[in-house]
């Protein structure tokens, strides 16, 4: 039977259907292959960093003074691969992404979210972690996974901008969701801190992308927490006074260590920023000696990421000094301004761990693990200024529920108190400033 020009009308029309379209069937294949791969890449990125600070332990052990020869020159290989091999690889990578939402120029995005600088990242990470330093994988992971979904959006060829912006965003929220294994927290962040909006043309995306990066966690890795489970609470009443505490000092802490980050970003005045512009080896080494004495003061428990120390004082069971939060707030500082890759989101979780382990003796009255969870969720707040993100990350995090009303209290608390410091969220000021010198680089 011939095919009339009708009937050839009508199944052109089918074949366009998005349920039925082989081209769209396609697309949607090769996106959800991306999201899959973003877990695997940060599971395995997990695994390489669980790696990379046993081997620092290891070799650490019974020679801990080996720590000051380690960390310095662990930093300053690193900071000369970053600037000569991998330019543009340096810090956290959550910058680099909001600052690609916002660039016109294609191949200078395709140069920030390049496969090949993704692969720099996790490699100078690891060796950061390697070297003692105090930095998280989550803030590289979030770069990695933009990069990917970048890549698949370059092998779709898709039209639109917006769908291209969609998928950075989608790789970023993954990553962020596979990291932590905490995808409700993967969608918030995307929308506080990495795009600051919601639109629906892009939120389907999102939501997609997390879905199938949590589900390739969750049947990879099992259902687990982080920071395992607590089931502490916090009835309301007199108790309510470690919220205002946690929020106020958590807050300031946080705000201060944003404001020293920012300020070494912009430069300091005088002959102190000069000698750090002509002397950027130098003081690397410097801040890996810096590393190694906080290290040493601290029995080993600032070296890496803090995951460790964190989960052992949620839990209730933990034997750190009491002076770990300052000392792990300083080799986070220490770390981030060397110049190396590197985040800030597991480091900050564990200082705020320890913050609120030491609060909690000023409030009797409420159980230590509630102070815990609430000095956590203060200082990450104040660092990063998104509370509904440092809220769902932590509650998740931990498998709590229960506290969800007091976290929110301090999160939002200790975001005005921050806010007081540091006048704008730091992963925003340094997209600004990682935006300006991309667009200023010949």
């Amino acid at each position: 039977m011939p095919i009339t020009p009708e009937r050839r009308a009508r199944l052109r029309r089918l074949a366009r259907m998005p349920l039925v379209s082989p081209r769209l069937w396609l697309r949607r294949l090769v996106f959800w292959f991306g999201a899959t791969l973003v877990s695997v890449v940060a599971i395995g990125f997990a695994a390489g960093a669980d790696m990379a600070m046993r081997a620092h332990l290891w070799i650490l052990d019974g020679r801990p003074w080996l720590t000051f020869a380690i960390a310095p020159a662990g930093l300053v290989i690193s900071l000369l691969l970053t600037r000569h091999v991998f330019p543009g690889a340096q810090g956290s990578g959550i910058p680099q992404v909001i600052a690609s939402l916002h660039m016109t120029d294609e191949a200078l995005v395709a140069r920030v979210l390049s496969l090949r600088l993704g692969v720099g990242k996790i490699l100078l990470t690891l060796l950061g972690l390697a070297s003692g330093a105090s930095i998280g994988r989550e803030g590289p992971t979030v770069q990695v996974g933009a990069s990917i979904m970048y890549a698949v959006g370059r092998r779709l060829r898709l039209p639109r901008v917006q769908l291209q912006r969609a998928l950075v965003l989608a790789g970023g929220a993954a990553g962020i969701a596979a990291a932590f294994n905490t995808p409700l927290a993967g969608v918030v962040f995307a929308i506080e801190e990495l795009s600051h909006s919601f639109e629906a043309r892009t939120s389907g995306v999102v939501f997609t992308a997390v879905i199938i990066a949590g589900v390739t966690t969750l049947g990879l890795m099992g259902n687990y927490t982080y920071f395992g489970h607590t089931s502490a609470d916090l009835e309301f009443g007199a108790r309510w006074a470690a919220v205002g505490l946690c929020g106020v000092a958590g807050g300031l802490a946080g705000g201060l260590f944003s404001a020293a980050l920012l300020a070494f970003a912009r430069g300091l005045p005088g002959r102190t920023g000069l000698f750090l512009a002509r002397h950027p080896v130098l003081f690397a080494a410097l801040c890996g000696l810096t590393i190694a004495a906080c290290g040493w003061l601290s029995d080993g428990s600032t070296y890496g990421t803090g995951y460790a120390q964190a989960r052992s004082i949620v839990e209730g069971h933990s034997t750190l000094p009491a002076s770990y939060a300052g000392l792990k707030l300083i080799a986070n500082v220490v770390s981030y301004i060397s110049g190396i890759p590197g985040g800030i989101f597991a480091p900050a979780l564990a200082v705020g761990a320890g913050l609120g382990e030491w609060l909690s003796h000023l409030v009797p009255s409420a159980t230590s693990g509630a102070v815990v969870l609430l000095g956590m969720v203060a200082y990450f707040s104040g660092v990063v200024q998104a509370p509904i993100t440092a809220t769902v990350i932590v509650m998740e995090m931990t498998d709590n529920q229960r506290m969800t009303i007091p976290l929110m209290a301090a999160a939002f608390l200790a975001f005005g108190v921050s806010r007081l410091v540091c006048r704008r969220p730091i992963y925003t000021a340094l997209a600004r400033r990682f935006l300006a010198a991309q667009t200023r680089a010949p």
